[in-house]
């Protein structure tokens, strides 16, 4: 059976790079083919003209992330497509009346979380995140890395992540500004993409930390930015499971995140990585004052992680 994976969205998320990563893994043992935006070019892309052909003599699996994505195959199969739907929930808040309804319709739901599977308030199958020990992996020399990226200082500590209010990246630099003075070696950095209105507000934060704050744009490839970051800062008021999360773990960061959703079942606080409450910008200051002075603590927890 072929397994498409639609991806009707202008712009690169969590949830692109999840279908970037099961699209490919599939891909080693079934017919596994891509429609739709961002989508990287070395991975099967699939037209409309080969998917209404294939999808009218044969059953083809169509695993929708998103509502638009949900709705084309109930309209491919009310126009007479041979369609088995299975929808994957990334809602990092309990989902709304309509996607409650329209997701019922499709043959297998499923979520990320026991929260998550909470939030959808029908039968569904929870399958976690997983991530790519092969390219995510903690770097030889951590100093090298950081050398690679060019950066001012002899450490450095980020967020990556959309750069936007909802993502915290304010509380991150409220928290850590204060502190820069004291810790003239590190640098702080904002990994990913600030648009429209939110450029300004990036701007903004910038001169809050006195300039010492480094907007590093968007990556595709942001394997780097973690093998070079001693400390990942997950500041976001809402997420599904982010896939930055288990990255950088996996890199060997170590994490301070906040305490939302799924993240306390993948962080053990003080051993694994360090939790506090979202807005709470006086218990991240805490906890980053604690770690920019006790580097083997950082290296300890990075490790763990």
């Amino acid at each position: 059976m072929l397994i498409v994976h639609p991806h009707f969205h202008p712009r690169r998320s969590g949830a692109t790079v999840h279908v970037e990563l099961i699209a490919k893994a599939q891909g080693t043992m079934r017919e596994v083919m891509v429609i739709g935006e961002q989508m990287p070019p070395e991975l099967p892309h699939l037209t409309w003209r080969e998917l209404w052909r294939r999808s009218g003599v044969e059953r083809v699996l169509w695993h929708a992330h998103r509502n638009n994505e949900l709705l084309w195959a109930y309209l491919l199969r009310l126009l007479g497509r041979k369609l088995v739907i299975v929808f994957t929930s990334h809602s990092p808040r309990p989902v709304g009346y309509f996607t409650k309804f329209i997701i019922r319709f499709a043959e297998k739901v499923v979520t990320l979380n026991a929260i998550a599977a909470e939030w959808v308030k029908t039968k569904s199958t929870i399958v976690q995140h997983g991530v790519d020990l092969s390219r995510f992996r903690p770097p030889e020399d951590r100093r090298e890395a950081f050398a690679a990226l060019k950066l001012k200082g002899t450490s450095a500590i980020g967020v990556v992540g959309r750069v936007r209010p909802n993502k915290g990246q304010g509380d991150f630099v409220e928290a850590i500004a204060p502190l820069l003075p004291k810790f003239p070696e590190v640098t702080p950095v904002l990994v990913g993409l600030a648009k429209g209105s939110d450029e300004a507000w990036a701007q903004g934060l910038v001169e809050k930390s006195g300039g010492r704050v480094v907007l590093a744009g968007e990556h595709r490839d942001v394997v780097p930015w973690y093998q070079g970051f001693s400390i990942l800062v997950h500041p976001s008021y809402a997420e599904a499971f982010s896939m930055v999360l288990i990255e950088a773990m996996a890199t060997g960061c170590c994490v301070v995140a906040t305490r939302i959703a799924a993240v306390p079942e993948v962080i053990e606080d003080g051993k694994t990585g360090f939790l506090f409450e979202p807005g709470d910008v006086e218990g991240l200051r805490k906890i980053l004052e604690r770690l920019l002075a006790d580097p083997a603590l950082v290296e300890r927890v990075g490790r763990a992680a």
